[in-house]
């Protein structure tokens, strides 16, 4: 019995070490420049501008007349790409009228139209983004991160302390992921590499408690930021969305104006069912402030960025494109719809 038990403690470790050699290292300086920030995104896209280029081979470029059975091909190229079917409706007529208003309709305008159209949809979304920690004076400056178990909440929370640091802002982490196994430590892992404090509790604490602790603490010290890691809640559970509104409302009491940032953290590569998700959350929270959609990097369906700004109109902050910390791109979309067409 005594081997087997340290058999046991011993595979606990080995995993743990995995584990923390799994996290990525932090390489090289924030990137803030138009350029990196755009390669990024086309990066980023590749599996989805694969998809459509595929479908639309000879169809963008040239001056030759593009058929009306040639834009069913877009349409359905579109759908491939997980853009939801009521979006693509719109894009196609903002694609008719913006061959209308060229006069024409080869290849180099009919990708001029799609550009356009799909501009049209992600800039109105983006106009509506709340005032970021820059412009907020109110210190701490709290911001709540929400989604589903996998989604990427806890990495994009330590790509968001690390990038803030090199802001000259200070963080701190609150572990209100509670219940999860491993969640606290894992949390812990990414907070010494982002460079920010962590306030924990117990495993099986109150996360309430918690974020009354992080803020608290994060006054005390002077820091500029509080940055709240929540359980990753299944948006059907209706008890477990409601105790995230619980948290909502304690940040709100003992931080003036808090949450000042609620980010939904959704994963790319669950294509529409991302959309449900964001609708879930943002009916029993009341106020999602933006979106983050991580992992795009590793999907064919990244048009769903497009439903979701259309169907919602949340703004979209940030794009996941990788497993590195500054792997975090401010969504541009004007660039995004650049890395998408090619």
């Amino acid at each position: 019995m005594r081997i087997l038990g340290l058999g046991f403690k011993r595979a606990a470790k080995d995993k743990k070490k995995s584990e923390r050699e799994s996290l990525p290292s932090e390489t090289g300086p924030f990137v803030q420049d138009t350029d990196a920030r755009r390669s990024l995104l086309s990066k980023g896209l590749a599996r989805t501008r694969q998809t459509l280029s595929n479908t639309l081979k000879g169809l963008f470029g040239g001056m030759r007349r593009v058929s009306e059975e040639e834009l069913g091909r877009l349409q359905e190229a579109l759908i491939l790409a997980d853009v939801g079917i009521g979006t693509v409706d719109k894009i196609m007529v903002g694609v008719k009228e913006g061959l209308g208003r060229l006069g024409r309709s080869d290849g180099e305008a009919v990708k001029q139209a799609v550009r356009g159209a799909m501009l049209q949809i992600l800039s109105s979304a983006c106009q509506k983004q709340v005032p970021g920690v820059l412009a907020v004076k109110q210190r701490p400056y709290v911001c709540l991160v929400v989604g589903i178990n996998g989604t990427g909440k806890t990495t994009t929370i330590a790509k968001l302390a690390w990038r803030y640091k090199r802001m000259g802002l200070s963080s701190v982490l609150v572990a209100a992921d509670t219940f999860r196994a491993a969640a606290i430590e894992q949390l812990g892992e990414w907070a010494k590499r982002a460079g920010a404090d962590l306030i924990k509790h117990k495993e099986g604490a109150s996360p309430a408690a918690v974020v009354y602790d992080g803020i608290k603490a994060a006054s005390s010290r002077g820091v500029d930021l509080v940055i709240v890691d929540t359980a990753g809640r299944l948006h059907t559970r209706k008890n477990l969305m409601a105790e995230l509104a619980k948290v909502k409302r304690v940040a709100a009491a003992n931080a003036q104006g808090a949450p000042h940032e609620t980010l939904l953290v959704l994963d790319a590569t669950c294509g529409q069912n991302a959309v449900s998700q964001a609708r879930q959350f943002n009916e029993w929270l009341q106020g999602i402030t933006g979106l983050v959609l991580a992992k795009i990097d590793g999907t064919a369906k990244g048009g769903v960025v497009i439903t979701i700004a259309d169907e919602l109109g949340i703004p979209i902050q940030y794009l996941g494109t990788g497993e590195r910390l500054e792997d975090l791109v401010d969504f541009d979309p004007a660039g995004f719809v650049d890395a998408l067409l090619g």
